[in-house]
């Protein structure tokens, strides 16, 4: 297979039987002849023909359901009984994300490990369904460069510039059993949990981090991420 390559050193500082300086001006030895400028480590198969390069052209495809309609029954409705209870009670609810096609949760996967420089682009494992090219080529060789500012631009297209944690590949998004949701009030909350009881919720913070709003939404069946504070506004059947 065809390989988009990477320029690499010239001179080299072990020594070894494989390794040949007749004829170079190099001060030390350098690899044996083979692709001038490259290792195994640092050579990606050609992108193919129907393949896109990575980028932020790609947050717009495979949207994310942003409605509470889109999950599944029972976690549907109990996350509309619990965001109504908010409701009633004055707080504010923004819903950012419900049901996550798996292609999507891919495209997030990975453009978080790379933007963070986790995995290399030329190691990240294809998608049947995404034809994406994660390792740029320029002029047949390839640019880490071009690479990781791509994935930069897609981590900041899918708001995770500040995510503490890699988007899951398997997740109760995809299941459509979770949702990404801010919540906020002013004063004190007071909000009816599922058996129709007034909590009043007077401490801090006034938001989706707040202990207090954890246990009502606990009652609806929408528990808060278990993971602390790397995924605020994450919310599922089963805190995961």
């Amino acid at each position: 297979m065809p390989t988009c390559r990477v320029s690499g050193p010239l001179c080299a500082d072990r020594l070894g039987v494989a390794w040949v300086d007749d004829g170079t001006l190099c001060r030390t030895r350098t690899y044996s002849p083979a692709v001038l400028g490259a290792s195994a480590m640092d050579t990606a198969p050609a992108a193919a023909a129907d393949t896109v390069d990575s980028g932020a052209l790609w947050v717009a495809r495979f949207p994310t359901g942003t409605a509470i309609e889109d999950c599944a029954s029972p976690f549907r409705e109990n996350l509309q009984a619990f965001v109504d209870a908010l409701g009633v009670a004055g707080a504010r609810v923004s819903i950012n994300a419900t049901r996550r096609p798996a292609q999507r949760a891919y495209l997030m996967h990975w453009s978080w490990k790379l933007a963070r420089q986790l995995v290399r682009p030329p190691a990240v494992p294809p998608h049947a369904d995404v034809a994406i090219n994660w390792a740029h080529c320029r002029a047949g060789v390839y640019s880490e460069a071009d690479s990781l500012m791509a994935a930069r631009a897609m981590v900041v297209g899918y708001g995770m510039s500040n995510l503490r944690v890699a988007p899951a590949l398997r997740s109760n998004h995809i299941a459509g059993l979770a949702v990404d949701m801010n919540i906020d009030w002013s004063g004190t909350l007071a909000v009816r949990d599922a058996q129709g009881q007034t909590v009043r919720i007077a401490s801090q913070p006034r938001d989706g981090m707040n202990a207090q709003l954890h246990e009502v939404g606990k009652s609806f069946g929408v528990i808060k991420y278990l993971g602390g504070a790397s995924d605020r506004p994450h919310w599922s059947v089963d805190g995961r």
